[in-house]
């Protein structure tokens, strides 16, 4: 568990942890969740999604070919990468660059999924002028590779896939409630007919808030 929030997972069939944990006797107003299926690390309940830190909750589809370079770049502000996975570096710096350095979500995915120096340098003046500036000031946490992940906190979501998008991200919305999911298929066993599906363009990050009310009156 984090701060706020619970965490759920272990080492079986989907329905066989939801059972265990009793997750149908919980309400929330935002969940995340992953079947994880691990191709290039060990299986076990501490790789498991999602991760939490704090109120951060992340869920990874993909592989991050930049871990070690993401790692190395994550210990000089003290943080450890010690699950065996490289989702857990991909937590890691949504909370550094989001939490300990004030960037906006927005900023955030430019520094994850950055643009390539050719679509930089075709940007309006100032635009290009800050890309450039996270692109080199950042330059150590961007994540290569296939990917999209989903970060849940206590005032809202964030989807974001890598900057080619290798991996696929949908996303949709009915009324007040925003859907994040790798298939749309997915989205419409929770949702059967939801009002607006759309499939966001690479590393362009989907991002819903809550407005200050709503999270008043949830944590109340």
């Amino acid at each position: 568990s984090g701060k706020n929030m619970g965490i759920f997972k272990g080492v079986g069939y989907p329905e066989d942890i939801a059972a265990f944990y009793g997750l149908e006797e919980y309400e929330g107003y935002l969940w995340t969740g992953h079947g994880r299926f691990p191709t290039n690390t060990v299986g076990w309940w501490g790789g498991a999604h999602p991760f939490g830190l704090l109120d951060w909750s992340l869920v990874h589809n993909g592989e991050i070919s930049s871990y070690g370079i993401n790692r190395r770049y994550l210990e000089n502000f003290g943080y450890q990468c010690t699950l065996f996975t490289d989702s857990e570096s991909v937590a890691y710096l949504f909370d550094l660059l989001v939490r300990k350095h004030g960037l906006t979500f927005e900023m955030a995915a430019q520094v994850l999924a950055s643009p390539f120096w050719a679509d930089i340098d075709r940007m309006p003046e100032r635009q290009r002028e800050i890309a450039s500036a996270l692109r080199i000031v950042y330059g150590g946490a961007l994540a290569n590779g296939p990917f999209s992940v989903v970060v849940g906190y206590s005032r809202g979501m964030v989807g974001l896939t890598d900057r080619i998008k290798l991996r696929p991200l949908v996303a949709a919305r009915d009324g007040d409630m925003l859907y994040i999911a790798s298939e749309e298929s997915a989205i419409r066993e929770v949702c059967p007919h939801p009002e607006k599906v759309w499939a966001p363009k690479a590393g362009q990050p989907v991002i819903g808030e809550l407005k200050e009310k709503e999270v008043e009156e949830k944590a109340a």
